[in-house]
């Protein structure tokens, strides 16, 4: 046996490596969350290590009359059953040999001779690495976990599934692949967290996007000001208003003047805390709706994020801000943009760009691990048609490698159709 320990960014990607070196002959014994990179503690990412074994054992085909490797763990797809069958030497199979042995003992000395004898074949077999030891994982388990990392969901919230699995299910459980996968799905919806808006709002109800740099808030702007000021088959328009306090990105406030101009939709543009208010005032009568267009900042520059949110104070405290962040950001830096923006006490989050993207393991670990809603989706450019209300549903639909039964996962997480959009 050789001993390994990989690192990577990603689970998937550390088992990439592993299998690059070690072909499909390895077991895994342990796979942890660990920091990766930085200086001085300073700028390190979020990654996996992974440490197991490999075996050189071959065993004969009978059928064939040809040696082929002993594989640990069946590949992405595989019958956990099967990969079960294939173990070189059932662990409960010695260990029930082991008892029988000592039941014998009873009867004389030659039966402690049987366990001695016993004990030591299966303590010579577990040393040449041919017994399913205890620390390695179940075929199942390690099929969900592949499933998981290829859907970028975090190492530590891949961790807490796994050991949930584990608490949950017993051994022979766990050879139906299908009830543990739907019991996963399920598990997973359980974390993502819609968020419900207050059926009676003051008016002007006053909406506020903050986000970095690129990540679609003008666009999502024009997409709710469509959504309210068009209206639809179940909503009456409603007065809306958009400023734009963006001042540094070229042809932000044309980009949404010419939305306003074909919505007839009045737009405004404000330079500093004072001007902010005093629009604000001047809509405070017979409008339903004002939306409010903000800086891309990077959530490193810590001053300029204090000086927006010191002018989008002039919102008032009955404004509700929402983070906008692209579903294609990557966990550490999803992350890190939530945390940046705190200050800001954002009501939840709106999810851009969902159609760039395959997975979105990534958005459900990172909301999930920090406790944070989603209120809207978008999945592409076209105004206004490519956004809707966040479900549950919508999320676990997108999950790649798992079998959904949307009729199923439509049960356990109704959706509320009064709150959907239905365009006209």
């Amino acid at each position: 046996m050789e001993y390994f320990t990989e690192q990577a960014l990603t689970y998937t990607e550390c088992l990439n490596k592993i299998r690059m070196k070690y072909g499909e002959r390895f077991s895994i014994l342990n796979h942890k969350s660990i920091r990766l990179g930085g200086f001085l503690g300073l700028f390190a990412k979020d990654g996996v290590e992974i440490s197991g074994f490999t075996s050189n054992n071959v065993v004969k085909n009978i059928n064939l009359g040809s040696t082929e490797p002993v594989v640990s763990r069946p590949p992405l797809g595989q019958d956990p059953a099967a990969g079960a069958r294939k173990s070189p030497l059932d662990f409960e199979e010695e260990k029930r040999k082991v008892l029988d042995a000592a039941n014998t003992a009873n009867k004389g000395e030659s039966g402690w001779q049987l366990v001695l004898k016993e004990v030591q074949t299966l303590k010579e077999r577990i040393d040449a690495g041919t017994v399913a030891q205890a620390s390695e994982e179940h075929p199942t388990l390690s099929r969900i976990g592949d499933v998981l990392g290829y859907n970028d969901f975090s190492p530590r919230f891949s961790q807490m599934i796994l050991e949930r699995i584990k608490k949950e299910f017993s051994l022979d459980a766990l050879n139906d692949y299908k009830a543990v996968q739907d019991k996963v799905i399920q598990w997973i919806g359980e974390n993502i967290i819609i968020h419900k808006e207050e059926k009676f709002q003051r008016l002007p109800r006053i909406m506020v996007l903050v986000g970095p740099t690129g990540v679609g808030k003008t666009t999502t702007i024009a997409k709710l000001a469509a959504i309210f000021g068009i209206g639809n088959t179940d909503r009456r328009p409603l007065s809306v208003r958009m400023i734009t306090i963006d001042a540094f990105r070229i042809g932000a406030k044309e980009q949404l003047e010419k939305y306003g101009n074909i919505m007839d939709l009045p737009v405004s543009y404000v330079e500093d805390y004072d001007d902010l208010k005093k629009t604000i005032a001047q809509y405070s009568e017979g409008v339903d709706l004002i939306l409010v267009d903000t800086i891309g900042k990077s959530p490193r520059d810590a001053v300029q994020l204090g000086k927006m949110k010191q002018m989008l104070d002039a919102c008032g405290t009955q404004a509700e801000l929402y983070l906008a962040v692209a579903a294609t950001t990557k966990s550490s830096d999803l992350k890190e943009i939530i945390r940046q923006f705190e200050p800001f006490n954002y009501r939840s989050v709106i999810i851009t760009k969902l159609d760039e993207t395959i997975r979105m393991g990534n958005v459900i670990s990172v909301l999930s691990d920090m406790g944070k809603s989603v209120s809207y989706i978008t999945d592409g450019q076209k105004v206004p048609s490519n956004i809707q209300k966040a479900t549950v549903v919508r999320f676990l639909i997108n999950l790649e490698g798992f079998q959904i039964n949307r009729a199923k996962i439509e049960r356990l997480f109704p959706v509320d159709e009064s709150e959907q959009i239905q365009w006209r």
